[in-house]
């Protein structure tokens, strides 16, 4: 099978990347660029944990064809904030205490960041409507909404 030549800017950085057309973005986010933020949760698009930020839109990048991306602008939970350098929406799940193992945070954070690019001052119905599609098996849903709410006061 052959490649198709790609070029996005991941995180702020200009990758060149040769993809086979059937690869979705998640496989090249985490297999080619080695980027573990997003997560493969259910690879059906239902879950959420695989949330990136595709040209300043919510997008789960399980059903995104890579080849659909070439010249596209990607953000991951890598590009908004890491280690010492967190984003106030990262400290406020931290303090909220608004997750247990994990796996769903950077989609739940993603998710939430989109939302409050393009809404700053969110109900908490809009905050629900904006984690619609991604599940946490491990926490309660009020403790993400608490957090996302706290950025907003």
């Amino acid at each position: 099978m052959t490649s198709v030549r790609i070029t996005a800017k991941i995180n702020g950085e200009t990758h060149e990347i040769d993809v086979k057309p059937h690869w979705n973005l998640l496989h090249v986010l985490r297999e080619t660029i080695g980027l573990t933020g997003p997560k493969c949760g259910c690879g059906t698009g239902d879950c959420g944990a695989c949330n990136v930020i595709l040209n300043g839109k919510l997008v789960r990048s399980c059903l995104k064809l890579a080849a659909q991306c070439d010249g596209s602008e990607i953000i991951t939970i890598e590009g908004i904030g890491v280690g010492p350098n967190l984003t106030l929406l990262q400290e406020a799940f931290v303090k909220h205490g608004a997750f247990q193992c994990g796996y769903c945070t950077p989609g739940m954070i993603l998710a939430a960041q989109a939302l409050l690019g393009e809404k700053p001052k969110p109900t908490i119905q809009d905050i629900r409507e904006a984690l619609t599609g991604n599940l946490c098996r491990c926490t309660n849903y009020q403790k993400i909404i608490e957090a996302i709410m706290d950025v907003t006061s």
